[in-house]
């Protein structure tokens, strides 16, 4: 069975869900609301160039088409299908909670709720990313980003403490694919690329398309020395104010 038939099969797992629209507070779902906030994106477009954007499902070019102002947000919801990870991958992802934990950490978390938040960042016309994941036992795992249009590939994401990622992105004609190019150190005004020697990894992330408004998030890290280390997969559904 292949990639896209496991994951349509594991959607059948999110269950009822109630996502939403929110800025402080839950806002009215109509349509005049729904206008206000959404306008339309072409950020993703113009980096993929208009022959790769239009190899893109046409739900995903809409999620990837549009951005919230006035510093709203909107909420997906899901379910953590599948998550591997080597002996290697577990001991990357804990060290890596020393600087905020941006990988998932804990294997069992398949069946799990998840959560995705995107917020428009108005100061760098870029954007807010908050992902939570839960757990087994104790608090929801958080991973905070913020993705610019900068740099030398045109998209970058940030994790905090100066560390960021260069990122190429790949359309398919079921899936948009955000790799990881050259991880990076900013020092104040200055910016230090990190050779490949140093940070052997290769990061992947998917957004599939799996139909009937719902799609996947797949992560993959791998490595030449280590071989595959992490691979996440979750599944989410629409806001109702996104489906129309």
């Amino acid at each position: 069975m292949g990639m896209m038939e496991k994951l349509t099969a594991k959607q059948e797992n999110v269950g009822n869900l109630v996502p939403y629209i929110f800025s402080g507070e839950i806002l009215a779902r109509d349509e005049s609301t729904k206008t206000e906030l959404v306008k339309p994106d072409s950020r993703f477009e113009k980096l993929l160039g208009v022959t790769n954007w239009m190899k893109l499902p046409a739900p995903i070019r809409k999620r990837f088409g549009k951005k919230f102002i006035q510093g709203q947000s909107v909420a997906y919801q899901g379910i953590i299908t599948d998550m591997k990870m080597s002996k290697f991958g577990w001991a990357f992802a804990q060290a890596a909670r020393l600087i905020g934990a941006p990988l998932p950490f804990e294997r069992n978390s398949i069946n799990q709720p998840a959560v995705v938040i995107v917020t428009e960042d108005q100061e760098t016309n870029g954007q807010f990313w908050i992902r939570q994941y839960g757990r087994e036992k104790g608090f929801p795992q958080v991973v905070h980003s913020s993705k610019r249009f900068a740099g030398p590939t045109g998209l970058e994401e940030y994790i905090g403490y100066g560390i960021g990622m260069a990122l190429k992105l790949e359309a398919t004609e079921h899936a948009l694919l955000f790799k990881s190019e050259h991880y990076f150190l900013q020092l104040f005004e200055k910016r230090i690329r990190l050779p490949k020697w140093l940070v052997p990894i290769n990061l992947t992330i998917g957004h599939h398309e799996l139909g009937d408004n719902r799609f996947a998030f797949t992560l993959e890290l791998k490595s030449k020395l280590f071989g595959k280390m992490i691979k996440q997969d979750a599944v989410f559904e629409d806001p109702a104010e996104l489906k129309a």
